[in-house]
């Protein structure tokens, strides 16, 4: 295995004509992207089209069939990627906790990328202060000495954003944050998200939905899966267009956007096609 250490002029991430196989089936199929940094990618398509397979490439967690993955400059398969993780914010909505941690502990986990705090470990004041710094970003200043039993859907999520924070990553990799919200909750949820990037703008994004309602606004770029494959890829109001949905999802749909939200709508079907 290569030295890990991150190369500068590199972009964040980087597929060149992936294809993961399972089984003899293609999960993916020619896979191409480049993320580059202060860039806010949205990875959309139905269910099954590949997202979290593609994500797990992008984060490192599995490996491609064929073609390359450059993670930080690093192809994936030639250097140690443990290094490298420490640059990537991972946040999984499934977060497998299961005992009382106070909220603020939680947070203090993203230093070990552990579920549980690591025995004989104490944080630095200095941590501390960044772990509270962040979950007042994510709006959750008044929830710290709280436990996550406690906490709803929502406010967990924004807490494991603020989690994956914690090492100052390059990178936030985000697998379908919204899921289970009601509409308050997603609100808050996409409100911190481009706050945060606002206040970050060498920060890059990835975000995995199949809901354009769940975009917030500061997204920059689209890519768009049907059954592995990319149907489009590139600045979000060039591929995020009715034509292009409409081909992702295999059912016309009408796209809107108003004052930097989207909406989308499917074509009603005429009373003989019922």
């Amino acid at each position: 295995m290569t030295h890990a250490e991150p190369l500068p002029d590199a972009p964040l991430l980087s597929t060149r004509a992936v294809d993961v196989v399972r089984d003899g089936r293609y999960l993916l199929s020619g896979i191409s992207l480049d993320v580059e940094a202060g860039q806010h990618w949205a990875l959309l398509g139905a269910n099954g089209a590949g997202k979290s397979t593609l994500l797990a490439l992008l984060g490192a967690v599995s490996h491609p069939t064929h073609g390359e993955v450059h993670v930080l400059g690093r192809q994936l398969g030639r250097v140690d990627i443990r290094a490298l993780r420490t640059h990537l914010g991972h946040v999984n909505p499934r977060h497998p906790l299961r005992s009382p941690l106070s909220v603020r502990d939680v947070v203090l986990t993203g230093l070990t990328n552990s579920i549980e705090p690591e025995p004989r470990r104490r944080p630095t004041p200095d941590q501390t202060a960044h772990a509270e710094h962040l979950l007042d970003l994510m709006g959750m200043a008044e929830r710290t000495k709280d436990t996550w039993p406690t906490l709803s859907q929502g406010e967990r999520g924004r807490v494991l954003i603020a989690r994956a924070l914690m090492p100052r990553p390059r990178l936030l990799l985000l697998d379908e944050p919204a899921t289970g919200l009601d509409l308050t909750a997603r609100e808050l949820l996409l409100g911190s998200l481009d706050l945060l990037r606002r206040r970050h703008p060498q920060l890059a994004t990835v975000l995995v939905t199949h809901h354009l309602e769940e975009l917030p606004e500061t997204t920059t770029h689209a890519l768009l899966l049907r059954d592995g494959r990319t149907v489009a890829s590139g600045p979000v109001h060039e591929v995020l267009t009715t034509e292009l949905v409409s081909e992702c999802f295999g059912h016309p749909i009408s796209i809107t956007r108003h004052e930097g939200r989207w909406t989308a709508r499917a074509a009603r079907r005429a009373p003989a096609d019922l």
